[in-house]
């Protein structure tokens, strides 16, 4: 696999540098195996649904955080000290830690497990600054005429 430098980036473009380190984050990440197997699903505009299949976790094993615009999701399995002779292993009972970017204006506003499924509600919050708004034409030109010191 071919390596990229991204530290000019830091040096080159103020302001960027969030945009720069999730470059660096992405390209150093490891690919991961595919465990827990997970669904986005878009609900409506403002509305998203993280689903991941967790079968054999309970609710005590599993951490979910958010930090700087990452959701975390860690699944941990306590050392079993019961000694088992498996004729076949096929479930895995190995801990994960699945990361989420979310954009901007993004929160987590709820979690539930159900049925082996993790469902992480979220909800993307504009603030009224930021949404788009319409400006009105007015026809200054009688204002003018009417008073041509502005």
């Amino acid at each position: 696999m071919r390596n990229v430098d991204f530290t000019p980036l830091y040096r080159s473009f103020i302001g960027f540098d969030h945009l720069a380190s999730l470059l660096d984050n992405a390209s150093r990440s490891e690919k991961s195996a595919g465990y827990p197997p997970y669904n986005i699903e878009l609900i409506d505009e403002n509305h998203y649904k993280v689903s991941m299949a967790i079968a054999g976790f309970a609710e005590e094993e599993l951490e979910i955080k958010v930090e700087n615009n990452t959701l975390l999701v860690i699944g941990s399995k306590p050392e079993s000290q019961e000694e088992r002779q498996y004729l076949y292993k096929g479930i895995s009972e190995r801990g994960f830690e699945r990361k989420f970017q979310l954009g901007d204006h993004v929160k987590v506003i709820g979690a539930d497990l159900e049925h082996g499924l993790l469902h992480i509600n979220l909800e993307r919050e504009v603030p009224e600054a930021l949404k788009p708004r319409t400006i009105a034409i007015n026809s200054n030109k009688q204002s003018l005429i009417d008073n041509p010191d502005k």
